[in-house]
């Protein structure tokens, strides 16, 4: 009756790992397999075959760790719109949320653009974009 509990315990702990694909349960799928094994071929009481399974998921875990670790740290590359924050931009069209307005000139083209504090900006001054928002720039008058 043990080895059916494990192995159900197995299947349950895939099924949860399939379907939230985020490595939670994985560790706890391979312990349970090892102890379906052991409780299969050995007489192994209850309080042991939790213990096993306990310490073989928690080795499952503490082996796997430093792999995952290092894999989900990989370095994001920045995109294009994520490279023009922090640059500056010349207003072509006086920004103003009350009418509505708002336009800049980065690198040779045209952006609608957004005072991150709400305030006018007059046209011709020189701007620092904060924040890219799909195809406008929010952007704050450079100091």
């Amino acid at each position: 009756m043990d080895v059916l509990f494990w192995a159900a315990a197995v299947v349950v702990f895939v099924i949860a790992e399939i379907a939230t694909v985020q490595l939670v349960s994985i560790w706890l799928a391979a312990g349970a397999l090892v102890t379906m094994i052991a409780s299969y071929f050995f007489d192994i009481p209850l309080v042991g075959q939790l213990l096993i399974f306990l310490v073989s998921s928690a080795a499952f875990l503490i082996v796997t760790w430093p792999f995952l670790k290092k894999a989900r740290n990989t370095k994001r590359v920045a995109t294009n719109s994520e490279l023009d924050v922090g640059k500056s931009a010349v207003v072509i069209e006086e920004i103003s949320s009350d009418a509505g307005t708002g336009r800049v000139t980065l690198n040779g083209v045209d952006w609608s653009a957004v005072s991150a504090d709400g305030s006018v900006i007059p046209k011709d001054s020189i701007v620092v974009v904060a924040e890219v928002q799909g195809a406008k720039l929010v952007v704050r008058q450079k100091d």
